[in-house]
This record gives C-alpha cells, sequence and structure tokens, in this order.
C-alpha cells in the first residue's frame, strides 16, 4: 500500500499513542505482542503448505474426510486471529506504515489460504452423495459435518474444478483491490479541510464528525458541512467511480464463473435466501413512501422551514433533548435499556464494557464509523467513534448488540457453525435499539423529552428501513445495469442515486444536485448487496422486540437460543425460532405500521 501523506491526517485529534488505555480495546487477548503474530503468522503459512498434501485423500475414508475437515477448521481459525488482529490495529491508525503491512501481509495470506483449500470444495463435489451418506452413518465424529456437507450437496452447480478452483481463489486478492482503494481513500487520503462552526471558529470536517454536524441546530454549520463534503467527493468523481465500477465488474466476475445467473443470485445463496425476499422489501417500502412524505412534511413544519434540503434531515425536528451523553452515562443507559434481556445478558455487557473489547473514541487516522468483529477463541472487539450524543449511545447498544450475538454463537457453536450469516447479522443489533429506545421512551419526563424521542426512534426506521433500502435499490439497478452494458460512468451513477433520492423523499424535499454524490461515500456498496439486510434485520427486530416487551411467554429463552444457532441452520429457519417468517412481505409492512404509528403520536403531539 502507498505511502500516506501526514497533512491528510487530522491534526487536532490526539495521536493514538496518546490516547487512554482504559478506552482503548486490548489487543493483547489476542496475540501478546508483534512478535506472538508474526510467529503465528510464520507457523500459518507452514502448516498450510503441508495442508496441500491432504489433497485427493479427502474421499478415502469417513475417518480421512473428517481429519481433513478438522485440520481445514483448524487453519481457518488461526487465520481468523492472524488476519482480524492485523487489521484491528491498522485500523486504530490508518497511517501507521507497520500495521499498514501487517494488513497487507493478511491479505496476500488469505489468498494463500483460499488457494491452499481451493480443492476441499471441489473433492467433495466428486463424491457421489449415498458414499457421503454412507461415511456419515459410519463414523460417528463425522456428522458433526452434516449440515456443511448438505450445505455443499446443495451449491453443487457452482462449485468448479480443482484447477478453477484454485484460479479463483489466486484471483481473490485482484478482487479485493477496488475495495482496499476505496477504504486508503476514504479512511487515511481524504482531506475535507475546515468549515466554520455556530460561533465562527474554524473547526475539521472529517468523516467522523459528519454525522455531529448534520444534527447540529445551526442550519448554516449543516450546509457548510454539507457543501464542503460534497465538494471534495465530487472533485474525485471519476476515481471513485472507476473503483466502484471495478467492485460492480468483479462481483459479475466471480457470480459469473460460479454459473449464477446474476451477482444478486450469487450474494442470496450462500444464505439460502429466496430472491423474492429482496424484491418484497422494495415492494412493501414502495407502497409505505406516503408515510416517508408525511414524515418530511411533518419534518418541514416543525423546523420551521418553507424547504426542506437534504441537509436538514438529521438535524432533531424536536429540540431540547440532543444533550452531551459521556460514555459512563451511555453505557449505563444501555444496560437499563437491556435489562429486559435478563442478568446473563447484563453480566457480558459488563465484561465487553470493563475488558477491553471496546475502543472508544477517535484519533487520528483511526478508521472511521463503527463494528464489532473478532475471531473465534477469543472475545469480540468493538470499535467506536463515540462523539456523545443520543446516536453515539444507540451506536454502543447496536455493536454489543453484534458483539455479544458472537459471543454466544462463539460459546454454543464449533468454530464450523460459529460464523452467523449476514442476514441474521444485524437482528440482534437492531433488537438492541429496539429495546433501548422503548425504554426510554417509556421513562421520558415530560412531553418534551418523549416527543425528542419518538423523533429519533423515526429517524431510526428512516435511516435503517427506508434509507437501506433506497441503497438495496440502487445497488440492485447498477448491478443489472453493469451486466447489460458492461460500464457505467460517473455521471450516470449520479443520476441514477440522484433519481432514487427523489422517490423516496417526495416532492416534500429539495433533492440538492450534491446528494447525487453520496454513493461515493458508502462503504457497504463494496460489499455487494449487503445493506438490503439493515432492513430486513430491522424488521426482525421489532417483531421480536415487540415480543419481549409484550412479555411473551418463553420469548427471552427462545431469543438468546437464536443468539446461539450461529449459521447452524438457514438464517430463515433461524428467526422462525422466535416467531419471525421473513418470506412474508407482511413482516416488513408490520415494523412499517410502527413508523406510521409513531408518526401520528408525534403529529398529535405537536397539532
Amino acid at each position: 500500500m502507498g505511502k500516506k501523506k501526514e497533512k491528510h491526517v487530522n491534526q487536532s485529534l490526539p495521536k493514538r499513542e496518546n490516547m487512554d488505555p482504559a478506552f482503548c480495546w486490548n489487543m493483547q487477548d489476542m496475540f501478546l505482542d508483534d512478535d506472538r503474530w508474526q510467529a503465528a503468522y510464520d507457523s500459518l503459512q507452514e502448516r498450510l503448505q503441508a495442508f496441500r498434501e491432504y489433497q485427493g485423500k479427502l474421499k478415502k475414508s469417513a475417518e480421512s474426510m473428517y481429519e481433513i475437515l478438522q485440520e481445514g477448521d483448524e487453519l481457518g481459525r488461526l487465520f481468523e486471529q492472524v488476519y482480524v488482529y492485523a487489521n484491528l490495529r491498522y485500523h486504530e491508525d490508518m497511517t501507521n506504515q507497520h500495521y499498514q503491512e501487517l494488513s497487507g501481509k493478511t491479505q496476500m495470506l488469505q489468498a494463500v489460504c483460499m488457494d491452499a483449500m481451493s480443492y476441499v470444495e471441489p473433492e467433495l463435489m466428486e463424491i457421489p452423495e449415498e458414499t457421503i451418506r454412507e461415511y456419515l452413518e459410519a463414523y460417528e465424529p463425522l456428522r458433526l459435518y452434516e449440515r456443511r456437507l448438505q450445505e455443499v450437496l446443495r451449491q453443487r452447480a457452482h462449485i468448479l474444478s480443482r484447477e478453477e478452483e484454485q484460479i479463483l481463489a489466486r484471483a481473490a486478492e485482484l478482487g479485493s483491490a477496488p475495495q482496499q482503494i476505496f477504504m486508503a481513500y476514504n479512511n487515511a487520503d481524504i482531506d475535507f479541510g475546515k468549515i466554520e462552526d455556530e460561533e465562527g471558529k474554524k473547526v475539521v470536517l472529517s468523516n467522523g464528525r459528519y454525522t455531529s454536524f448534520m444534527e447540529n441546530e445551526s442550519r448554516k454549520v449543516r450546509k457548510a458541512a454539507f457543501k464542503r463534503m460534497y465538494q471534495v467527493y465530487g472533485a474525485h468523481k471519476n476515481t471513485l467511480a472507476a473503483a466502484f465500477t471495478a467492485n460492480l465488474k468483479q462481483d459479475q466476475f466471480f457470480a459469473e464463473m460460479r454459473h449464477y445467473d446474476t451477482t444478486l443470485a450469487a450474494a442470496l445463496d450462500g444464505g439460502n435466501i429466496p430472491e423474492s425476499v429482496y424484491s418484497q422489501l422494495i415492494e412493501a417500502v414502495h407502497e409505505k413512501l406516503p408515510a416517508m412524505y408525511r414524515y418530511v412534511k411533518l419534518r418541514r413544519k416543525l423546523l420551521g422551514l418553507k424547504k426542506l434540503h437534504m441537509y436538514d434531515v438529521y438535524v432533531p425536528m424536536v429540540q431540547g433533548g440532543n444533550r452531551s451523553i459521556s460514555y459512563d452515562e451511555a453505557k449505563a443507559l444501555v444496560k437499563k435499556g437491556l435489562a429486559v434481556l435478563g442478568d446473563d445478558y447484563l453480566a457480558l455487557l459488563d465484561r465487553g464494557f470493563s475488558e477491553g473489547w471496546i475502543d472508544v473514541y477517535e484519533n487520528q487516522g483511526k478508521r472511521s464509523g463503527a463494528y464489532s468483529w473478532g475471531a473465534y477463541g477469543t472475545h469480540p472487539y468493538v470499535l467506536l467513534n463515540y462523539s456523545g450524543n443520543l446516536n453515539a449511545v444507540f451506536t454502543l447498544a447496536h455493536e454489543m448488540g453484534h458483539a455479544l450475538h458472537s459471543y454466544y454463537s462463539d460459546q454454543k457453536q464449533p468454530y464450523v457453525y460459529a460464523g452467523y450469516r449476514i442476514f441474521v447479522a444485524e437482528v440482534a443489533s437492531t433488537c438492541n435499539e429496539a429495546l433501548l429506545i422503548r425504554y426510554l421512551i417509556e421513562h421520558a419526563k415530560d412531553k418534551k423529552e418523549k416527543a425528542y424521542l419518538i423523533n429519533y426512534f423515526l429517524d431510526q426506521f428512516k435511516g435503517t428501513i427506508y434509507r437501506q433500502t433506497m441503497f438495496a435499490e440502487f445497488e440492485q439497478k447498477v448491478h443489472a445495469r453493469m451486466k447489460a452494458e458492461g460500464s457505467i460512468a460517473a455521471q450516470t451513477l449520479c443520476d441514477m442515486y440522484y433519481e432514487l433520492n427523489q422517490l423516496y423523499f417526495g416532492e416534500g424535499m429539495v433533492s440538492d444536485p450534491e446528494i447525487g454524490l453520496e454513493w461515493m461515500r458508502i462503504p457497504h456498496f463494496y460489499t455487494p448487496f449487503y445493506v438490503y439486510q439493515y432492513a430486513t434485520g430491522f424488521s426482525a427486530a421489532i417483531a421480536i422486540a415487540s415480543r419481549i416487551l409484550a412479555g411473551e411467554e418463553g420469548i427471552v429463552e427462545k431469543y438468546k437460543t437464536f443468539l446461539g444457532m450461529g449459521s447452524s441452520r438457514d438464517p430463515i429457519d433461524l428467526l422462525k425460532i422466535c416467531g419471525v417468517d421473513m418470506t412474508r412481505k407482511e413482516t416488513v409492512e408490520e415494523a412499517l405500521s410502527v413508523f406510521e404509528d409513531y408518526l401520528t403520536e408525534l403529529e398529535n403531539l405537536n397539532s
């Protein structure tokens, strides 16, 4: 990776080495130091080479199959630790040359790992289904892999020959290049400069601070941040379009090589998700767009504006509740909101808060946004850029939902089934948010605070169901366009995005020209067909949270059973444990009916 120039770093933020360790994650829980990491890296390379010697022996016997699958799991587990450690350290400060190199090494190692294991799936495909059944019957330890073997048989048409699988494994590193280019630009090289705050002082604009500026009560500050951010992105429109379209092409390449009709079919097949779930989501949201238009009208009224612009979308439309919230207070609020999940869940939250799971504050070069990540055999890690507002509190609840989902799955499942599918990945996180907001609304001290919190909940719906579905529809359109035409110009991408923005916000919103550039700053577009699951996950979470809060008998234990199931069943079937069926269009419609109910309540509070 190229050397990063210091001038691009936000100099007003503290350097990484000056951060208080009490608010930094404890990487020693994974590796005591970089030397231990290097030893594991070197050992893994040797073991991967040895793993190649198993080639041709999978079908030899049930015992041989079990031994090879077990060793593959162990190598996967070790690779996770090596990969996650290097990249978490890199994300602490993406200008750090040492961890840039370690991260780069793991990208190459990933390709080596995929290459070394590339013979496994094709060899399994060569074994007659009857033989696999006989092996499972004859050798009890192999039954651990029964579900995995069933999945291999289900996806048989998309597994290639050994030689072809090796080629695809080696191509994987090239395939990750567009995302790596975007990440390096968006987190290290980009420089938004400064804007004036509400007091006229020059302040640094960064990805991490943009949301706070958009929530600023000063319209002048919001507009300045909005204009400045998209001015910078717009100046690199063609470069970012080249990276994004390259990502579309690599995704299409891998889908076609695996004999899928579309990139969407390829993305959904891993979780055995019906394509109708995707299309029904978009249909359900389109039918509920009139509720969004009502929301836009109410927002314009409550803000007292003649015209509502895109830089007016995130500021609270009910004033007085956007107070500063310390990190300690945030932790306490999250615990109170999630108390309904039981003492064992709260005990795990406390462990996360106190045992070095979380990297709390922004520093120079730190990766923007927030996420939960980890490796099997160690506790989860959470990256935050805690900014002290209500949204930051919900981000903490959200990411700890992910973390505890991973914790439960790791504790209950063997490595082969511990990693849950993306389709259910957002359920635990958004369930936490739904429980927290209900607690806060119920404990509001007055009508004004209640209105502010309902405002916040409506904005969560807007951002998670409406916005993410708009993103999903954009992805659907651009992938289809790429397949049909083979290329997409930068301006075409902007026009497609702009038209969808107009559709989703309606005539009551001024769709500023700059909003057509917004696709450029969405990291999840580099993980194709990911974002729709925020919307489906939010819908499922609303259903589960409603059952929990209604005191439905046994629902909390059913929910914890779901959290501990990993990928041991198809995602659709996992949610049915909690009584939620995502193949029904009505599930999304019911969630948006809750949006309408809260919208009506806020309208009445301000009538």
